[in-house]
């Protein structure tokens, strides 16, 4: 269902943010007539500028179906860059200061467009590596086969607040801390989106598991994604798959077409709960440790040990950890004794539930964040 959502730029007017459409014409041009500060996440997949000047051949002579398309061809490389820093300036302006920007390129490009985000005041959080795992050989044998493609991910600042579901991104990932390097096949099969002779529509058609993983890092259900190079809709498609709201503009409006068609395609899940992420710890409340003691989460004199058990540690009334002569916080005694500027007290200090079983504090702190009323009995 395409919906409209009115938002209030920098200046206080009223503008109309148009929701779950696919917007034709130039993508410098619609830029501009978006709000300030009205998406939540911008995904960029724009032209790579391949300087592909000759046809490619395979060793028995066939046609590689390279990108030779007008909309990817510049005459220099001047030119390609004032493209990037016009679109990247109208990027950066319709962000909310809480959103991130997501760009896609080859070795081509790539590093030409994170120099112009770098200088438009785009903070980069993160390089990662798309290794695709069905890479196009390279037929020449001159060069290494290009099997792979880079995203960088960025804040409007350094100090930006933004959407990053860390925790179910790791539980996601089979408890283990989402890395930088993804692992994709090239969109093939029943995806890849083919016209009635067969032919692929778009020459560089993302996988959706790609798209999925975006979104799913980096924002919440209901947020406005923003893509200025739409293409064939991938990024609408995952977008309406997980509750997000959508904005595409093309130009092409045979890709216009096969995008909608895609995109109508997609179930929306009716249970909304099923689409929330975990909350961040960053942004749960903070929980003091002297909460835990004051609640009888932990008590007077009890005991806390680090990982090995090297060190074992009592609780002192005011919430102060004692070792031998040694006394501070949670966090101020674990990077004294090892011999560190800072140290995260939650993870270094663990106690002994019932079952006599080291567990680390945090766990109490999570207990007591969702039922401070009956505290978990602890042994000493």
């Amino acid at each position: 269902m395409k919906e409209t959502l009115t938002r209030i730029d920098e200046n206080a007017e009223s503008l109309t943010l148009p929701l779950d459409c696919i917007l034709e014409g130039d993508s410098l041009e619609i830029l501009k007539t978006l709000p300030s500060h009205s998406v939540d996440v911008i995904f960029a997949d724009p032209p790579y500028n391949l300087q592909l000047n000759q046809r490619l051949l395979r060793p028995d002579n066939t046609r590689v179906k390279g990108v030779m398309d007008s909309w990817d061809h510049f005459d220099t490389f001047e030119q390609y860059d004032i493209f990037t820093t016009l679109w990247l300036k109208e990027a950066y302006r319709v962000l909310k200061d809480t959103g991130t920007l997501w760009v896609i390129g080859s070795y081509h490009n790539i590093f030409r467009v994170g120099s112009r985000l770098q200088d438009e005041g785009f903070w980069i959080l993160n390089d990662l590596i798309w290794v695709k795992t069905n890479p196009m050989p390279n037929f020449k044998g001159m060069r290494f086969a290009n099997a792979h493609e880079t995203l960088i991910w960025c804040s409007k600042s350094p100090k930006a607040k933004y959407t990053f579901n860390y925790d179910s991104l790791k539980i996601f990932n089979d408890n283990l801390q989402m890395r930088s390097d993804w692992y994709f096949p090239l969109c093939t099969g029943k995806e890849r989106l083919k016209n009635e002779k067969g032919k692929k529509i778009h020459a560089t058609q993302k996988p959706e598991a790609l798209l999925y993983r975006i979104l799913l890092a980096s924002t919440a259900p209901n947020d406005v994604v923003l893509d200025p190079f739409f293409g064939t809709g991938t990024t609408g498609a995952v977008a309406k798959a997980l509750g997000r709201h959508f904005i595409g503009i093309e130009q092409n409006s045979t890709y216009i077409e096969a995008a909608q068609k895609r995109i109508d395609a997609v179930q929306e899940v009716e249970e909304g709960s099923l689409l929330e992420s975990l909350p961040s710890k960053r942004t749960a409340p903070r929980i003091p440790f002297g909460a835990l003691l004051e609640n009888g989460f932990v008590h007077i004199g009890q005991a806390l040990y680090n990982k090995n058990k090297k060190y074992k540690a009592k609780i002192m009334a005011d919430g102060r950890l004692s070792y031998k002569k040694k006394t501070g916080s949670i966090h101020q005694l674990a990077a004294l004794l090892e011999e560190t500027p800072s140290a995260n007290g939650w993870t270094y200090w663990f106690y002994k539930d019932e079952q006599n079983t080291l567990q680390p504090i945090d766990v109490l702190r999570e207990h007591f964040r969702t039922s401070c009323h009956e505290p978990e009995r602890v042994s000493q």
